[in-house]
């Protein structure tokens, strides 16, 4: 029998590694296709970053943590990029450029950006090439963290965009041909029952996953319920009519201050001509303004909003060992950017079983953003990734329709501070059982 050549192989699977590599970056430049070229530069808010710094950024993480370790010879594009597109990292020595001056610089340009990415790109794929590296597993180990990393910023520039369009005035479309939900009213929410019990939680040893999801470990939970589907703009309308955002008894004492200091009293995004008329009400897409339809889930809450809201509908927010637990098993599948709705969509007909644990929103979850029992951050400044944020932060789980469905996986766990509502942000209702 002929031997397999395990150079051949080699060769193989540096092809596949660098047409995921292309993939990934084409979608981040496709993302930004419908732009102008003033839109690039735009921030409007310390949370939403400027198109241009996204894109950017992604191609300095290539070229810091793979490139100028790993390629003999690799040539630095700019030596000041260092310190202008790197995000958070102290470990680097270079120093970052404050987040909220993202916005402030009319160099380097655009076109100077996509420079940048063809010049990083062009030497990512020579080091892809290379089978023979003696830090080969070093260097896919750091791919799959930056091109998953990359899909993270592609989620960011949606959701930053949107936030910078609805600053104007004049609420421009980012696509103004994104197809619209059906309209209609939700079905009835149905309550599923879990027995609780000790289950694992956390990220399987195969495959992908972020250090936070792990270790893989044993919680005990008591039985409980996980509403089907999602709260929708529906229901929310009638919290809002029932005096939600005026009754201290529903709100923290964080909620309660944070929503009067900024004047909150709906949803970001949501615009009402009366406050009379809720059928009035209008909400920003990345479509521009478009009716608020009832059936679509709620997206754009905070915490503190999602949290009131349990509390005045008589439940609570899930755990997030609850959620993971109920979404185990089940195929990651709903309304991921690759659907190309880019907006929350309606639940499908009711199954017996949790409709929309994937997509359409991330979940806020009771729980706070904490190190699993054993959880050691990665050594070196790419342990700066996830681990130092674990203070003050709330734990959101399942994805959203600006997510990439391959990005997805039950264990995700993503984090937000509390009054942070600029992402597709929603809620599910949980019970306890006796």
């Amino acid at each position: 029998m002929r031997q397999a050549d395990p150079r051949q192989s080699a060769l193989v699977g540096c092809e596949q590694l660098v047409a995921d590599y292309r993939r990934v970056r084409l979608l981040t430049e496709r993302l930004c296709e419908p732009l102008a070229l003033e839109d690039y530069l735009l921030q409007t808010v310390v949370e939403a970053s400027p198109p241009r710094w996204h894109l950017a950024h992604v191609s300095w993480f290539f070229e810091t943590f793979l490139l100028r370790p790993f390629l003999a010879g690799y040539r630095v594009f700019h030596p000041r990029f260092e310190y202008l597109f790197n995000s958070y990292y102290e470990g680097t020595g270079t120093g970052f450029w404050p987040r909220a001056e993202r916005g402030l610089l009319s160099r380097p340009t655009v076109a100077e950006v996509y420079d940048y990415r063809r010049h990083v790109d062009l030497s990512m794929e020579t080091l892809i090439g290379r089978w023979d590296h003696p830090d080969r597993s070093v260097i896919e180990a750091r791919l799959a963290i930056g091109l998953n990393h990359e899909k993270q910023h592609q989620e960011l520039l949606l959701t930053d965009i949107k936030r910078n369009f609805a600053h104007n005035p004049l609420r421009p479309a980012y696509r103004a041909d994104l197809p619209e939900s059906p309209r209609g009213e939700p079905d009835r929410v149905r309550f599923l029952d879990f027995a609780g019990g000790l289950v694992e939680i956390g990220a399987s040893p195969d495959g992908f996953s972020w250090d936070n999801e792990r270790p893989r470990h044993r919680v005990y939970l008591s039985p409980f319920a996980l509403a089907d589907r999602l709260v929708t703009n529906g229901e929310y309308l009638e919290f809002i009519a029932d005096g939600g955002y005026r009754n201290p008894a529903l709100w923290l004492a964080d909620g309660w201050a944070w929503m009067h200091a900024q004047d909150v009293q709906s949803p970001l995004y949501w615009e009402s001509p009366s406050e009379s008329d809720h059928r009035a009400w209008r909400v920003m897409t990345l479509a521009g303004m478009r009716d608020l339809n009832p059936a679509e889930p709620v997206a754009h809450l905070s915490y503190y909003e999602a949290d009131a809201f349990a509390a005045w509908a008589g439940r609570r927010l899930s755990t997030e060992a609850e959620w993971e637990h109920a979404a185990a098993g089940d195929p990651v599948e709903g309304n991921f950017v690759d659907n190309g709705w880019l907006a929350p969509r309606p639940a499908a007909a009711p199954d017996g079983s949790p409709r929309q644990l994937f997509g359409d929103c991330w979940e806020w979850t009771a729980s706070a953003y904490l190190p699993y029992p054993g959880y050691r951050p990665a050594p070196g400044t790419l342990g700066e990734y996830n681990g130092k944020f674990m203070c003050n932060q709330m734990v959101l789980r399942g994805g959203s329709c600006a997510t990439s469905r391959d990005h997805c996986r039950a264990s995700y766990r993503n984090f937000f501070y509390p009054h942070d509502r600029w992402q597709f942000v929603g809620l599910r209702l949980a019970e306890d059982r006796s």
